[in-house]
């Protein structure tokens, strides 16, 4: 099995390793940088979504057997207390098909998303809230607001393996 990440994130190329290594042990995985398509920070549920897509869209050749596209957005929410939830979104496509995955969503403090609403991006704004350098390519916002309870790399698997569940019962999805 030949999977391509649509990202040098170390974060996002680790979660897909991690994953798909329990599905198919016999893999081997790239990352290449393409574009999504989409703003730097995404807001809005299809927006995040078609970022995703166009990622593993985009990365997709015929010299493997899967891309993955991973795209963190915020999505609107009632009667949360910001009025927005971060969540990662998995596109995981073959050439053909391509299925969909989300992660656990989780607020930032309203700081935040007073800055990203501003223009700033959540990245930018969490950096200079934890004094930590490219967070979001290390332990991930998530890990700082949930005290190490969970990290990005943990958050991204979920989506990842979201996504494959259609795929770990093609029998059930694709008749």
């Amino acid at each position: 099995m030949k999977v391509v990440v649509g990202s040098k994130n170390p974060v996002k190329l680790k979660a897909t390793m991690n994953v798909l290594k329990k599905i198919y042990p016999q893999m081997g995985v790239q990352a290449k940088h393409v574009d999504s398509g989409v703003p730097d920070q995404p807001i809005g549920l299809e927006v995040t979504i078609q970022g995703a897509i166009n990622r593993a869209k985009n990365v997709f050749s015929k010299e493997f057997d899967l891309s993955v596209g991973i795209e963190s957005g915020l999505l609107e929410v009632p009667h949360s207390i910001t009025g927005y939830l971060d969540l990662q979104w998995c596109a995981i496509h073959d050439g053909e098909k391509t299925t969909l995955g989300v992660s656990a969503g989780f607020e930032y403090p309203p700081m935040v998303i007073e800055q990203v609403l501003k223009g700033v991006e959540v990245g930018d704004v969490m950096d200079q809230l934890t004094g930590v350098d490219n967070l979001g390519q290390k332990t991930g916002a998530v890990s700082h607001l949930s005290r190490g309870l969970l990290d990005r790399t943990g958050n991204t698997e979920q989506c990842v393996l979201m996504a494959m569940i259609p795929r770990m019962n093609d029998n059930l999805y694709f008749k």
